[in-house]
C-alpha cells in the first residue's frame, strides 16, 4: 500500500490520540469527514492500523520502575524459543518482548511497583527460566520521546 502525506498525517494523529473523532481528524488534515473516514477504514482494512490501544500512566497505577532487560539463551532451537516465550508470557511484569539481533536474543520491557519488586522479579522469576545464560537489566530513568 502506498501512503501519501495525508495518510501519514492521519497515522501520526491517531498515534498521538486515537480517541479523536473522525470530524476532528478530518479538520486537522483538511479533508471532508467522509473522505477522512474512507482513508481510515482503508488503513484499518489493509492492516496498517492493527488495533487501538490505551496508553497507561504507570506512575498513577503505582508502577514506578520500568526496565529494559536483555536476555541471552544458551541455545536457539525452536523448542528453546517456545519454552522461553511460554515462561515469560506468565510474568505480569513483562509488558513487551522482542527477538533482537546482537549479543542478546531477546529484549523485554518490564514494569514493577518499585526496585524491590523488580529485584524479586529478576531473582525469583526470571532467573528460574531454563536456558537463560545472561540477564542484563537497564532501569529507565526518564521517557524522553
Amino acid at each position: 500500500m502506498k501512503f501519501d502525506a495525508i495518510d501519514l498525517k492521519i497515522l501520526k494523529i491517531l498515534q498521538d490520540n486515537a480517541r479523536l473523532s473522525n470530524q476532528e481528524i478530518a479538520e486537522l488534515v483538511n479533508l471532508s469527514t467522509s473522505a477522512c473516514h474512507r482513508r481510515i477504514k482503508l488503513l484499518e482494512s489493509s492492516g496498517v492500523i492493527e488495533k487501538y490501544m490505551a496508553k497507561l500512566n504507570y506512575a498513577k497505577m503505582g508502577i514506578h520502575i520500568e526496565a529494559i532487560v536483555e536476555i541471552k539463551l544458551a541455545q536457539l532451537t525452536e523448542f528453546d524459543h517456545k519454552s522461553f516465550l511460554s515462561a515469560i508470557e506468565k510474568f505480569e511484569e513483562v509488558t513487551k518482548a522482542y527477538i533482537i539481533t546482537g549479543e542478546s536474543n531477546y529484549v523485554l520491557h518490564v514494569a514493577t511497583k518499585d526496585l524491590n519488586a523488580f529485584s524479586q522479579f529478576v531473582i525469583y522469576k526470571l532467573n528460574k527460566v531454563k536456558g537463560i545464560t545472561n540477564i542484563n537489566s537497564k532501569i529507565i530513568l526518564e521517557k524522553v520521546i
